[in-house]
């Protein structure tokens, strides 16, 4: 496929809104299969289809019930029949929905790694074996199916532990072990609907993310990024729910000689294509533990974008099509803050059409419930701190705005 045939783009996943405005920035004609359907996606897109059917005085339900995969499939397959789809963007969700991804492949072109390759880096514990393989560090890792195989990983690995269901996205149902006795509580409430679980090493220190493109022939590390989790105040109830980016995350440079060489390597031996992302533990001596590898944009897009100064749907299809990366530099002092609000009770949406800072915009009076995404918002500033603080105002505006439903 050449870059000169893509005309229409067709973006999947929970949350397209980044993705499409890019897209369309970047002059391709753009649908999407979203989860959400917010006010800012119809603005870009030339027709979308959303599994939430947002209304004024509605609920928009909880993503725990309504997120199906296969609901995806169904959107960008009706999509697919009115419209032609030369390529398709894959956003978050469906990383570990295989059977998904290979007939949304089959409907067109997925642009970036493909669905044999995300098979591969996102199955355990054969990604883990692989990295050790490499010579690449991870926390101790155990797959297991009940809990006295939990308990005699935990034991090996030693206290305290996480728990992680092996599928799942968004930080969602990760918990911390220090003993026996809180082991055997997660265990059950993590095993339920859930074949295996991950026993994993908890290493303290820093959670970061690499954003990364790469080619064929080469992998180049646009920014290392500090990853927000479980923040109170924005009233994420999943301790290590993930809730926004700060970027770019100031670093020694040995320290970020590391996580390059870390992204090279994965990138080379899997095969990876375009934009991907790689999930860190930074432990306080500057060690770097890999997490996991998220093969496809990234929530730290338009943060990228930003502090760099480039369009990454665009980077993104040349690296695919042309094999080449752009040229960028690190030496401006910008930063730039995502942070995710969610929902403090059940409450009506006010019209936040009018902040520019304001992304995945929900419809006016439509009713969210406790604790499920309200909006995100960016924010930059000249430092870490300023961007932070910045965001940190706006969102105490937007919970002030909100009404009891």
């Amino acid at each position: 496929m050449q870059k000169s045939e893509i005309q229409n783009l067709l973006v999947v996943g929970l949350d397209t809104v980044s993705i499409a405005g890019s897209a369309r920035k970047a002059g391709y004609r753009v649908y999407a299969a979203d989860y959400f359907g917010d006010m800012d996606l119809r603005r870009v897109c030339a027709e979308f289809k959303a599994v939430i059917k947002q209304k004024s005085e509605k609920s928009c339900g909880r993503i725990e019930s309504n997120f199906k995969p296969e609901a995806f499939l169904r959107m960008a397959k009706s999509l697919s029949k009115k419209y032609r789809i030369d390529a398709i963007l894959l956003s978050s969700g469906l990383d570990d929905e295989f059977d998904v991804l290979y007939e949304l492949d089959d409907l067109a072109p997925i642009l970036g790694t493909p669905p044999k390759t995300i098979e591969r880096v996102r199955k355990k514990p054969e990604f883990f074996n692989e990295l050790k393989s490499c010579g690449i560090e991870f926390p101790e890792t155990a797959v297991v199916k009940n809990i006295d195989e939990a308990r005699t990983a935990a034991s090996k690995i030693g206290y305290p532990v996480l728990l992680k269901p092996v599928r799942g996205f968004g930080g969602a149902n990760i918990r911390t072990a220090r003993n026996s006795t809180e082991l055997e509580k997660a265990f059950f409430n993590i095993s339920l609907g859930n074949e295996e679980v991950l026993i994993q090493e908890f290493v303290n220190g820093l959670h970061a993310s690499i954003s990364l493109l790469a080619t064929t022939k080469d992998v180049k590390v646009l920014t290392i990024n500090e990853q927000l989790l479980g923040l109170r105040f924005l009233f994420r109830r999943e301790p290590f729910g993930y809730c926004g980016n700060i970027l770019p995350l100031p670093v020694a440079d040995s320290t970020f000689r590391k996580c390059e060489h870390i992204a090279k390597k994965i990138a080379s031996h899997f095969g990876l294509q375009g934009s991907n992302g790689v999930d860190l533990v930074i432990s306080k001596q500057g060690k770097p533990y890999v997490i996991e590898v998220n093969p496809r944009f990234q929530g730290t897009q338009e943060c990228v974008e930003r502090v760099l100064g480039i369009n990454l749907v665009e980077s993104h299809i040349k690296a695919c099509l042309d094999g080449s990366l752009p040229n960028i530099s690190r030496k401006k002092s910008i930063f730039c803050t995502r942070l995710i609000l969610y929902s403090p009770k059940r409450v009506k949406v006010p019209n936040l059409t009018r902040y520019l800072e304001v992304r995945d915009i929900p419809l006016p009076e439509s009713i969210i419930e406790k604790g499920e995404p309200l909006c995100s918002i960016l924010t930059m500033g000249k430092s870490r701190d300023s961007s932070f603080r910045k965001a940190e105002k706006l969102v105490r505006l937007i919970y002030s705005m909100l009404s009891p439903a």
